[in-house]
């Protein structure tokens, strides 16, 4: 009978419902969770304040009298000063200068952005929890410090703001569009940038916002408006231009300028190995630069992307000052708010994948790109001349391991063998899973695996009894003899409880967004967060206890398993026939090292676990009648395997 296969796999493999469900979800979370941000929080703050302190004195007093009339009546959520150069350790207001962090990572539109400002109690903790980063990053130069302060925020700021590793994870409006050819010019580009039905992109969405906030600076010119109208309006235009803002200043990241396609797993790696390694280019107007990014911004990179941010705010000062491009402007419609001046902007980035209406006027793109001249050239679409790409671990993948381990035990099955001693066991195992390590950084865990294999196991270091010898010198003077067994191993990350992702299948039907938060929030060390990865200098330690546990099945296959042990109702010893399953559940782990390439990834795996023998199945083989006592064994082990992955 023929029989069809998926990657390998008997296809009938998966039509038991336990599977069907399992790879369900899978491929679920995989679709759905890629969070790839620009700047972290304190690094677009620092290049926002940087920005309105390069503006002259005069631009300077504008901007203030925008921020007086925008914060009337919010006095108790809004600084007095647009701008707040040195934060305490414990913000109790928010400044404009966080708007463009807060814009795009923390909020989907400046509509929305406005209401988590002002109404949300999360934002001061956001403000808290990014602030104590910034001042951790400043202090260490050492890598592994650095990752694990990312880890320590992200964790917290997923708590504060449960929508935050998923946000971003729906299109690539923090990306710069791939170049067509070396020869495209800066006015093309962005024309290429605004057409409307296409990809969204940092570029285009930073001139829609920008158009709208110009527009709103220059009605406050209207002598007619009252002035609460006035105040609506100056916050409106602030906002539209703080949230434009943000994806301007994604446009200087490394990840950000070397171009998004692929898979998922190479745009999130490419995006990490530029971000953290480099890039050179040059921008727009001839300048040579080497950029980084994301969690690695020098001063350097803040003051060349203040100096784009400057010269947007100097067009939106001078569009409240009735002068300049504000002269041109031509509001467009946006969906959803019509031709209402007097609100932020509703566009959605989050759940927009395509330029939805035209930007901006077609006779204001000059002005637009006299700024767009300031930002990185981004890199060339796949082809001749694109930038290598590099692959992050995620995805589906087959692999393989071998393993070694030893494990010492309280005692033999008999409850008269009390004297403890060793086993040391080898087995080798193929497995199929998906990758999901790092959602948010490199030290989450959203590795899923079915793994199945075979393990040889040694004779126990402890004898039959303390004083009884049997055929000795061979296998047979052993309390548990040299045995086989057949394996099977899972390994899933857990939100609180183990399997209680597979137990909360159901919300996928009622919640996909909560669904998949509960699955980021597993993936990098659950509610509890006591499984996260710890990076150092010599490799990644991880307490893994009930996200993994191997079964291993004796005497269930071809080959029986004999033990002898000593008398117990009767004056001789006993030769049984006897299955067992054993359980194995680590409860720490550790990477010495791991190297991964454009496909495939190995790495050394050690784990200290822990381990029930559990006798399932026995009988004497002289006289099946005679009733005989076995217990269950635990034991603590070691465990050292090769692990070895192929990703599709």
């Amino acid at each position: 009978m023929h029989r069809g296969t998926l990657l390998g796999l008997d296809i009938r493999f998966f039509r038991f419902p336990s599977v069907r469900l399992l790879s369900s979800i899978l491929l679920f979370l995989y679709s759905s969770v890629l969070p790839v941000y620009g700047w972290v929080y304190p690094e677009h703050r620092d290049i926002a304040v940087r920005a309105v302190q390069r503006l002259d004195p005069a631009h300077r007093k504008t901007m203030d009298a925008m921020w007086a009339l925008a914060r009337t009546g919010h006095e108790a959520r809004l600084s007095e000063a647009v701008i707040v150069d040195s934060l305490p350790e414990v913000p109790t207001q928010i400044d404009w200068g966080a708007w463009p962090a807060i814009g795009g990572d923390h909020s989907c539109s400046p509509t929305n952005m406005v209401d988590n400002v002002l109404n949300s109690d999360w934002i001061l903790d956001v403000a808290r929890i990014t602030e104590r980063l910034k001042r951790r990053l400043a202090a260490t130069t050492i890598r592994a410090d650095r990752v694990n302060y990312l880890r320590d925020q992200d964790i917290e700021l997923q708590r504060a703001d449960p929508e935050y590793a998923t946000r971003a994870g729906s299109n690539n409006v923090h990306f710069l569009l791939a170049r067509d050819s070396a020869t495209e010019s800066a006015h093309d580009y962005l024309q290429k940038s605004l057409k409307v039905g296409d990809e969204i992109n940092a570029m285009s969405v930073w001139v829609w916002y920008h158009n709208r906030a110009l527009a709103k600076a220059a009605l406050l010119s209207n002598k007619s408006l009252t002035e609460q109208q006035r105040q609506q309006i100056a916050l409106a235009a602030l906002a539209d231009e703080a949230f434009g803002l943000h994806f301007l200043e994604d446009s200087f990241a490394a990840g950000h300028v070397a171009g998004t396609w692929g898979t998922a797993a190479k745009r999130k790696g490419t995006h990490d190995y530029y971000n953290e390694h480099g890039l050179e280019t040059t921008t727009w107007d001839g300048k040579n630069i080497v950029l980084l990014g994301d969690a690695y911004m020098r001063p350097e990179d803040a003051d060349r992307a203040s100096e784009a941010a400057t010269a947007s705010l100097v067009q939106l000062i001078e569009a409240f000052e009735n002068r300049g491009v504000a002269a041109g402007v031509r509001f467009t419609r946006s969906p959803g708010n019509g031709l209402d001046l007097t609100t932020p902007d509703t566009l959605n980035v989050c759940s927009n994948n395509y330029v939805a209406d035209a930007a901006v006027d077609p006779k204001l793109v000059d002005d637009f790109v006299t700024i767009l001249k300031r930002t990185p050239i981004s890199a060339l679409k796949p082809g001749y001349g694109e930038l290598p790409r590099f692959r992050a671990e995620l995805g589906p993948f087959v692999g393989m391991s071998s393993a070694v381990r030893g494990a010492s035990w309280h005692g033999g099955f008999s409850p008269d063998q009390t004297v403890p001693g060793g086993i040391g066991g080898l087995e080798m195992n193929a497995r199929v899973g998906l990758g999901l390590d790092g959602i948010i950084n490199e030290t989450g865990d959203g590795l899923v695996f079915l793994e199945f294999g075979f393990s040889q196991d040694g004779a126990s270091s402890m004898d039959i009894a303390e004083n009884m010898r049997v055929l000795s010198g061979t296998d047979l003077t052993a309390a548990i003899p040299s045995r086989q067994a057949m394996i099977a191993r899972i390994r899933m990350p857990f939100w609180l409880l183990p399997g209680d992702l597979i137990l909360a299948a159901p919300l996928l039907l009622v919640s996909q967004d909560l669904y998949t938060q509960m699955a980021v929030v597993a993936g990098n060390g659950g509610v509890i967060p006591w499984q996260a990865g710890i990076v150092t200098t010599i490799g990644r330690f991880q307490f893994v206890l009930g996200r993994e546990v191997g079964v291993y099945f004796y005497g269930y296959g071809k080959q029986e398993n004999n033990i002898i042990i000593p008398p117990q109702d009767s004056s001789r010893a006993q030769v049984l026939t006897m299955r067992s399953i054993q359980v194995q559940a680590p409860i720490v782990e550790y990477r010495p090292f791991r190297t991964f390439s454009v496909d495939q990834s190995s790495s050394i795996v050690m784990q200290l676990y822990g381990s029930a023998d559990i006798p399932t199945v026995w009988w004497d083989l002289k006289d099946r009648g005679n009733p005989v006592h076995l217990r269950t064994i635990f034991g603590l082990g070691l465990r050292i395997a090769f692990d070895w992955r192929y990703y599709l």
